[in-house]
């Protein structure tokens, strides 16, 4: 699709990097930083409502901020705040997931990420009824003045990817506990899914190591074994670089990392 509303899509489209800012708490959710946002040079905003606080309202003039800068706004995703353990926690908490959606935002991290069911449920929660999901109408046109197109264009167009080869909402996954690492074949592979990661610091407290160990055995073939789940599902692999090791990351196959505006300009010089 041409004129994409979601870049992040063209991007791993195209096996081009995604370099995100945004931590998992912390985000300033006003209208002033909205607007201060709407020119970010990142790939997209990592809003973190796992541990940060459930701030929809704030999250709502934080995206109308960017609006009314420019439309579409840059790409933002929500750390959603309920873990994927199973898929009735999921449809008990998917009232979350339509009121961030409504609000324009462009998909989620499921953290926690445990069964394949669970990922489902959250897939159902993200597509509109006609298509066999649960969310129903209502949210369109508040959403679609978020992405700079009509109503019937957004219902057309939010739905995840690449599940829908024209979708423009992605999911990622954090697969980072040990109950998750045993299913992270199954998982990844959960149609709808665009992402996962191995949640280094939760996977490494998982596996008995309190102040989050990377170098341990267990913990470096959990990495691995994430790793080769993505591959084996075709989707990207989410994992930290630093200047220092992105070539080395890059070069095994690793598409998206948190970072700055320097890392993703060696990121885009080195995948060029």
């Amino acid at each position: 699709m041409a004129d994409r509303i979601n870049g992040v899509v063209t991007r791993l489209a195209n096996d081009r990097p995604v370099i995100y800012t945004g931590s998992h708490t912390g985000a300033e959710l006003t209208f002033e930083a909205g607007m201060a946002m709407a020119d970010t040079w990142a790939d997209y905003i990592n809003i973190g409502m796992e541990h940060g606080p459930l701030d929809i309202p704030g999250l709502n003039r934080f995206m109308q901020g960017m609006a009314s800068v420019r439309t579409p706004t840059p790409v933002v995703l929500v750390e959603l705040p309920f873990e994927g353990r199973d898929p009735d926690l999921v449809r008990a908490n998917a009232w979350q997931i339509r009121q961030l959606l409504a609000i324009g935002v462009h998909g989620f991290l499921l953290c926690h990420a445990e069964t394949p069911e669970a990922v489902a449920a959250v897939v159902e929660a993200m597509r509109y009824t006609f298509r066999g999901g649960t969310r129903g109408s209502g949210g369109q046109a508040a959403a679609a003045a978020i992405w700079g197109i009509t109503p019937q264009q957004y219902v057309d167009r939010a739905d995840p990817w690449p599940l829908n080869p024209d979708g423009e909402l992605l999911l990622g996954l954090k697969i980072e506990n040990r109950r998750a690492l045993a299913n992270a074949f199954e998982t990844a592979s959960a149609p709808g899914v665009a992402f996962a990661e191995w949640g280094p610091a939760d996977m490494s407290m998982s596996l008995g190591f309190q102040d989050g160990r990377r170098g341990e055995p267990e913990v470096v073939a959990a990495r691995q074994r994430v790793f080769d789940a993505c591959k084996a599902a075709g989707i990207a692999f989410l994992d930290g670089c630093t200047e220092e090791t992105l070539a080395a990351q890059l070069a095994s196959g690793v598409r998206i990392s948190g970072g700055t505006e320097r890392l993703k300009a060696l990121a885009d010089k080195l995948l060029a």
